[in-house]
């Protein structure tokens, strides 16, 4: 029998493929001369969709940028989770499935490239979505704190601080890596758990971070 597929369903699969489109058009023209009309037409709606669903297009690519950077925790899952305590950090393994994820892409972190000079250009679009950035970074910052209470550790730096720093620094350390064929994984990575200490240890502590590469 056929799955019955609810408004909800429709809604989600319409939303899926207008963000699916986007990104493959964004990544090919850039944000700039991508137009609404391409990005509808390549996923097979009118422009009147996007409208629709998202609004405008600063609104369309925010959500791309979003469920990127979903897709990407989503990749840190397995590992982040195989650590149980403050010491079983490993930089090493961090670093390395960060290359995986990134490995034969490197232009979709071109995309955050495209989308913040946009918004460095455009200070009314920047104002209309600077709730929704925030937003971003106010997530991101739960994941970080609430992964490493579990393993009993906290930032030096606030939370929010550190997301921003991430989400900011993501696609450089990621273009740089390819653009050069230097890898700056391990490297950016130390640079941030460096500001990791176990709960309980003075501000000024050295780190216990496994870094059994270097």
């Amino acid at each position: 029998m056929a799955e019955r597929w609810t408004r909800q369903r429709r809604v989600e699969q319409t939303r899926t493929l207008l963000l699916d489109a986007a990104e493959e058009v964004v990544a090919r023209l850039g944000f700039g001369a991508a137009s609404l009309e391409v990005i509808a037409d390549a996923a097979g709606y009118s422009r009147g969709a996007i409208y629709s669903h998202f609004g405008t297009k600063e609104a369309l690519f925010l959500a791309v940028m979003e469920r990127q950077l979903e897709r990407f925790l989503g990749g840190f899952t397995d590992i982040v989770d195989s650590f149980r305590a403050y010491n079983d950090l490993d930089v090493d393994k961090l670093a390395e499935r960060w290359r995986e994820l990134t490995i034969g892409g490197p232009e979709r972190a071109a995309l955050g490239y495209e989308f913040t000079l946009f918004l460095l250009r455009n200070p009314e679009a920047r104002q209309q979505i600077a709730a929704q950035r925030q937003q971003t970074a106010n997530s991101l910052a739960d994941y970080i704190a609430a992964h490493l209470t579990h393993v009993g550790g906290r930032l030096r730096l606030p939370e929010t601080t550190v997301a921003r720093l991430l989400i900011a620094t993501h696609e450089g350390v990621t273009l740089a890596s390819h653009i050069d064929g230097e890898d700056l994984y391990r490297a950016f990575l130390e640079l941030v758990l460096a500001n990791v200490e176990p709960i309980g240890a003075e501000s000024h502590s050295s780190g216990a971070v496994s870094t059994s590469g270097s």
